[in-house]
């Protein structure tokens, strides 16, 4: 058995303290109240659009744009690139950005089209460290609810959210996980990593 962990297994291992370590630090404005209206508004997107009627492909450019208006892109991007992020070059981490968010939001919004048929409702928001957290609840029809929690924060200098849980599943160890698996079976090859992103989404 190697010595060394791979990528994937390293961080699969990563633990909540040390997440907490590496969010953004918010600026004073931001507050539960703030950060709860953002959720409130972000919520109603989606569930106008899980209850639009609209075929699949028009709900993910729906949730595209979704994802792009309330979400951090650039934080998320370079943590899913974890430490490759330090030497790719600014073309390739401008690239790696662009190509990564329509992969999540396309991601995410097949998810949230599951949703059909049920409502998001926004439960409560509390500031925890650097960060607030608004805890949300799915009611799908024939499931028991279950939770739908975003981390919000205003480093980008607008108020975004920059991680996401679903039924605990957390977005960014989960993307960071995936991305530097890939990178793992490419030799941590960037560009070669981000052309196949590409054609995944």
């Amino acid at each position: 058995m190697p010595n060394k962990l791979s990528r994937r297994s390293f961080m699969s291992h990563i633990s909540a303290a040390a997440l907490a370590a590496v969010v953004p630090m918010p600026a004073f404005a931001l507050s539960a109240s703030s950060a709860k209206s953002l959720v409130d508004k972000l919520v109603a997107d989606i569930n106008r659009v899980i209850d639009s009627g609209k075929s699949e492909s028009a709900m993910l450019k729906e949730f595209e744009r979704i994802f792009d208006r309330y979400a951090d892109v650039p934080t998320i991007a370079r943590y899913a690139l974890g430490v490759e992020a330090r030497r790719a070059s600014a073309a390739q981490l401008r690239e790696f950005t662009q190509v990564f968010q329509r992969y999540i939001s396309i991601k995410y919004g097949k998810r949230f089209r599951e949703f059909i048929g049920g409502k998001i409702v926004v439960d409560s928001a509390r500031q925890i460290k650097s960060f607030i957290e608004v805890k949300t609840t799915a009611h799908l029809r024939g499931e028991a609810p279950f939770d739908v929690t975003f981390l919000v924060s205003d480093k980008s200098g607008q108020e975004k959210f920059f991680n996401l849980f679903i039924e605990g599943i957390n977005m960014l160890l989960t993307e960071r996980t995936e991305i530097g698996a890939m990178l793992d079976q490419r030799g941590g090859n960037i560009d070669a990593m981000i052309a196949d992103l590409r054609k995944a989404s």
